[in-house]
């Protein structure tokens, strides 16, 4: 994605401009691809294949007495990871492999969850439907047990696929919303301007497929709580602090970290500060 900045900053954003040119062409030449496949996205037909041959796999195995297995590439270790100076680091071409069985007690839940998400992909993918992330999780919560043991075999089963999680058709849960000096072209055409807009817009959950971003804003101001960002909002932050971006992320509680009660104990101390208890909300923040 390219940026189009309206000040005098241009030649900054355009010597990025041919840098991130010039690591592409350097990442080409060398043949390296991105981690679990590249960027490519693969077709609904594809994709549909893939699964069936992994469902066909099992029965074979089943029809030999065998125990099913899943061959998934061991994305936790060190030894499968490289670093190229175009691009930083990324996973080799012939990595180690792990086996998730189904006859492990210790392996048989993540077995029997990979195939559930499976199912969910091969419906998802048929029908030209997207869910996020969040939503499989909801599907059955007491199930999944939290947030972190879908995401994890969501992207075990991208690698094993080889193929982007958006040729799945998941998305990742919504990133939040945006507001300020800010302009952009969605992947399916539709043109976004932010400037000068009473309310937010959401961020699309494919961040990829934004192009033609073009800003001048001198800061970005990131807010955590969506009732803060509301307010800042409602005070016309953005017009009184023009040019800026301002943006709230939309981080799922059980991801989190709560305050330790030494913590909390110093948070109460300082709100209670004469100082701090005749600023803005704002402020605050």
């Amino acid at each position: 994605m390219a940026f189009a900045p309206m000040g005098p900053e241009a030649s900054f954003f355009e010597v990025l401009d041919r840098h991130r040119a010039s690591l592409l062409a350097e990442l080409r030449r060398a043949g390296g691809e991105p981690p679990c496949g590249g960027t490519r996205l693969a077709s609904s037909s594809e994709v549909l294949a893939s699964i069936e041959n992994i469902i066909q796999d099992i029965i074979i195995s089943l029809a030999r007495n065998e125990a099913p297995a899943f061959t998934i590439d061991n994305r936790s270790s060190w030894e499968n990871i490289k670093f190229e100076d175009s691009v930083g680091l990324q996973m080799v071409s012939h990595c180690t492999t792990r086996k998730i069985k189904s006859d492990s007690p210790k392996s048989v839940q993540k077995f029997a969850l990979i195939l559930k998400i499976l199912s969910t992909i091969y419906k998802l993918v048929q029908s030209n439907t997207y869910a996020t992330k969040r939503d499989i999780y909801y599907t059955d919560s007491q199930l999944f047990g939290n947030q972190t043991v879908v995401d994890n075999i969501i992207s075990d089963i991208s690698c094993m696929l080889k193929m982007p999680r958006r040729s799945l058709h998941i998305l990742s849960t919504s990133k939040g919303l945006i507001a300020g000096n800010l302009r952009y072209i969605e992947e399916d055409g539709t043109k976004v301007n932010c400037t000068g807009r009473a309310t937010a817009i959401a961020v699309p959950s494919n961040i990829q497929g934004i192009r033609n971003l073009i800003t001048d804003a001198k800061f970005v101001l990131i807010v955590e709580k969506d009732a803060t960002f509301q307010r800042l909002l409602d005070d016309n932050f953005c017009n009184k602090m023009s040019p800026c971006i301002m943006v709230t992320l939309n981080i799922p509680k059980d991801s989190l970290i709560p305050l330790t009660k030494r913590d909390q104990m110093k948070l109460d101390s300082i709100l209670k500060r004469p100082y701090v208890t005749c600023q803005p909300f704002w402020r605050k923040e």
